[in-house]
């Protein structure tokens, strides 16, 4: 018998499981992967990477020599769930066993289309930030960086499942299904290392990001260092003719005024030529 359930159900179904199910549950030792001598419990916060939901939502799977059951904590869980279910119906899926893969299998498809996505869009992000144009570049980075850091704790659990169902301790998988998991398995090592590859990846954006904005930084201090720079003599000159000395023989003459600007229009613009010969501006 296979079904697909709510979580708050799960009571619903005692009499087909076995009875150390609900108590290892309410007592709350449930790990990710459970496998006992007749049957094996699994629970993972599913991730579904190809919308734009970001919550996890639980799945609790019982697997025994005649019956699949999942349990969903939520409405978009058990969707998912039923909808995988309706494609292991038309595929015409015989055992529970297979059923098991299939599921794991049918969850799965799309992830790496996803992970190739993000992968461009990080690239893009690194060109754009080292070309200059900058944008909201420090919100995609934390955007990216939660993704990968949700898709590397999905993957984790999933690693981790797959590798108890390959190793078949109590006997439960046929040897095509031993198979399918440890390819499965081998998925998963490929898709973490993915992951962990674009982590890298959004880590030395991050760092190609800041270092752009101490650029900027740099360049406008640069600017107020070179006004400040060009504006002290005009200072110091406004500063000597603002003293009250009757006897500067630059008041008496009649050219004194147009002097001063002249010799003010000449510093600026020795100035900025030294400047602009030292590529300081």
């Amino acid at each position: 018998m296979r079904k697909v359930l709510p979580l708050s159900r799960i009571g619903e179904m005692e009499p087909d499981m076995d009875a150390r199910v609900l108590r290892y549950i309410h007592e709350g030792q449930i790990e990710a992967f459970e496998g006992f001598e007749d049957f094996d419990l699994i629970a993972f916060d599913w991730y579904d990477v190809r919308s734009e939901r970001t919550a996890a939502s639980q799945m609790l799977l019982y697997l025994d020599r005649e019956d699949l059951f999942v349990f969903c904590e939520d409405e978009a869980a058990l969707g998912a769930a039923q909808g995988v279910f309706r494609v292991l119906e038309e595929e015409g899926i015989i055992t529970n066993q297979q059923a098991l893969c299939h599921f794991f299998t049918q969850l799965l498809r799309g992830d790496m289309d996803h992970l190739d996505r993000l992968e461009a869009e990080v690239n893009d992000g690194e060109t754009d930030v080292l070309s200059g144009a900058h944008g909201d570049y420090l919100e995609r980075i934390i955007a990216w960086r939660g993704e990968l850091l949700r898709l590397k704790r999905y993957y984790e659990q999933l690693d981790s499942i797959f590798d108890e169902l390959s190793m078949n301790d109590n006997g439960l998988m046929d040897r095509q299904s031993v198979r399918q998991f440890t390819n499965l398995g081998y998925r998963m090592t490929r898709y973490l290392n993915a992951v962990q590859s674009l982590r890298e990846s959004v880590a030395q954006l991050r760092e190609a990001y800041q270092s752009q904005l101490s650029i900027q930084q740099n360049d406008l201090m640069k600017i107020f260092t070179v006004v400040t720079a060009v504006f002290l003599p005009l200072s110091l000159l406004a500063g000597w003719y603002g003293m009250n000395f009757a006897n500067m023989p630059e008041l008496r003459w009649k050219y004194g005024y147009p002097a001063v600007i002249l010799v003010s229009a000449a510093v600026v613009i020795g100035l900025l030529w030294y400047f602009k010969r030292k590529k300081w501006l």
